[in-house]
């Protein structure tokens, strides 16, 4: 989200909102310990109303490519659709 909110921010877009209701699947192991597999994101955006919904949507995946998190964990981060979003 930082990422997004930081490129969004050099191209002149207002986020007003971001949400985002990830998901996840955990893999319990038989001792009781576990790890996530993947983690799928699922975020819901308002920006201004002037503002470029093309240009905020495409910004998303040069964040995702940017995120430390993602870029660190040892399990897939993918995104389940373009951004949504919210008026």
């Amino acid at each position: 989200m930082l990422w997004y909110l930081h490129l969004c921010a050099n191209a002149g877009i207002a986020v007003t909102e971001y949400v985002d209701n990830a998901t996840g699947r955990m893999i319990e192991t038989k001792s009781g310990s576990g790890y996530f597999e993947n983690v799928t994101l699922k975020p819901s955006i308002r920006i201004g109303a002037t503002d470029d919904s093309e240009l905020a949507k495409s910004l998303h995946d040069k964040a995702h490519s940017f995120c430390f998190i993602a870029n660190s964990v040892n399990f897939e981060v993918r995104c389940a659709q373009v951004p949504q979003l919210m008026t």
